[in-house]
């Protein structure tokens, strides 16, 4: 008696397999275990390669059958793949149906189910039918000139007011000492001399730098604020605080002069060669958003240009990814308005459409890329590993040889490099049309296409 394959059932994208190894087929895998390690083991009282297979199995036994049955499933599972040429769209499941107490000890077959979720069947677009606008925009020189200016005003100087009146205004560095209390008492952290502060930065908490508009050298305000209820000190959330702030000195901004001397200060020869390098920048921006956009077009398309049937664990894995962000965001009143006034029930049959469009388009971004031989290089994934190691500094090393030793982490980071090659596959292949537009048309953001309320 060998191994034993039958179908249980079949209905849509999901099939379940009965699987039966007879266990004498898996108490001779033991066997034959044992007689290949045996001769090469060393145990005390034992002389080198004489160690009695009867004592291997009585010591070991149990831990090599464990080894035996993994291999067993594993192969079996395979040859159910094989044998029926199935392509499974996730990691089949494994439903034990035997006694694996018994199964251990060699007194019953090993009796197994395997769920798998297959791929769906379906021929992909053809990618030169496809038509897409290319959003284009280019800066022009008022907003090279704006970009320069702004780069020239966070490299400002600050020269101390002078005069009959001086008050402090917005933009204004004043030097000041405080000190903190809340009920009366001084805290710790809420103190500092000489402290530079540029009122409308946004550096200290809110309300805080508004109250020192109009003060004037030399004088003392009390400033009176509330922590933020998220404030990283938990001792200080939500609690008013008063702070005594002595202003030392108040200094008026002095802009950088928009010069080849500027320029210079900045590593290049001359002012125009300032405002090309700038250019390039803002290019590059907009060019990250037009790509962006030119693949928001193009999965669009894809989508609207596909029906078929989604393997439904897949769809689920997806939607309860989804569904996670969705409860955090509520949790931290970050809901988009439009959804704020929607019932759970509403909101989870908009967000499992979401779902279902990511699943059909991955399935076809990967059948598209399957058929035109798209492969993840060594050397890309690899590149992948670096860029995400270098995200964790001083750890670099570290995280780079973690991922390496993990299938799964590499797996991951594959993913999206082979989604864009895929991309640009289709975008070389799909009829490309530019339409110049505006900053703001540029800029802003998509809806969802029509049937996604979301």
């Amino acid at each position: 008696m060998s191994m034993q394959i039958i179908e249980k059932t079949g209905e849509g994208l999901s099939r379940v397999y009965g699987v039966k190894v007879p266990a004498a087929d898996l108490g001779a895998k033991l066997t034959a275990r044992i007689a290949e390690i045996a001769p090469q083991m060393n145990l005390k009282g034992f002389r080198p390669g004489k160690v009695p297979a009867a004592h291997v199995r009585r010591v070991y036994g149990k831990s090599l059958m464990s080894e035996v049955i993994e291999q067993t499933i594993n192969e079996s599972s395979a040859k159910v793949l094989e044998d029926y040429n199935l392509r499974p769209a996730t990691q089949p499941d494994l439903k034990a149906e035997s006694d694996m107490e018994k199964v251990f000890a060699g007194q019953a077959d090993l009796d197994f189910e395997l769920a798998v979720e297959l791929m769906p069947d379906f021929e992909p677009i053809d990618p030169s039918t496809l038509k897409l606008k290319k959003l284009v925009y280019l800066p022009s020189d008022k907003e090279v000139d704006e970009a320069v200016a702004e780069l020239a005003k966070s490299s400002r100087t600050y020269e101390t007011r002078t005069g009959k009146t001086v008050k402090a205004k917005t933009d204004d560095q004043l030097m000041i000492d405080f000190i903190g209390r809340i009920d009366g008492e001084a805290f710790e952290g809420g103190s500092a001399e000489d402290m530079p502060l540029v009122l409308g930065s946004g550096r200290f908490i809110p309300g805080f730098e508004e109250q020192l508009v109009g003060a004037k050298p030399g004088a003392t305000v009390t400033v009176k604020v509330d922590f933020p209820a998220d404030y990283q000190a938990a001792n200080l959330a939500g609690k008013a605080a008063e702070f005594e702030v002595t202003v030392k000195d108040v200094q008026a901004p002095v802009a950088a002069p928009i010069d080849d001397d500027f320029a210079k200060k900045l590593g290049l020869d001359t002012l125009e060669a300032l405002k090309d390098a700038m250019r390039s920048q803002l290019e590059g921006e907009y060019a990250n958003q037009t790509r962006f956009k030119l693949k928001r077009a193009l999965l669009d398309e894809l989508d609207k240009g596909h029906s078929f049937p989604l393997p439904p664990r897949m769809v689920e894995a997806e939607f309860e990814t989804i569904w996670r962000q969705v409860q955090s965001d509520q949790d931290g009143g970050g809901l988009p308005p439009e959804d704020a006034d929607k019932s759970e029930d509403e909101l989870k049959a908009e967000y499992r459409k979401i779902a279902e469009r990511r699943v059909r388009l991955g399935l076809v971004l990967a059948e598209i890329g399957r058929k035109h031989d798209v492969v993840v290089s060594d050397e890309e994934l690899l590149q992948a590993m670096r860029m995400e190691a270098m995200k964790y500094r001083g750890q670099e090393q570290q995280v780079f040889d973690a991922i390496r030793q993990n299938p799964d982490a590499q797996t991951q980071l594959r993913a999206p490099v082979y989604e864009d090659k895929v991309v640009n596959m289709l975008f070389d292949l799909a009829k490309i049309t530019d339409k110049k537009v505006s900053k703001e048309e540029l800029l802003k953001d998509d809806d969802m296409p029509e049937g996604y309320a979301a």
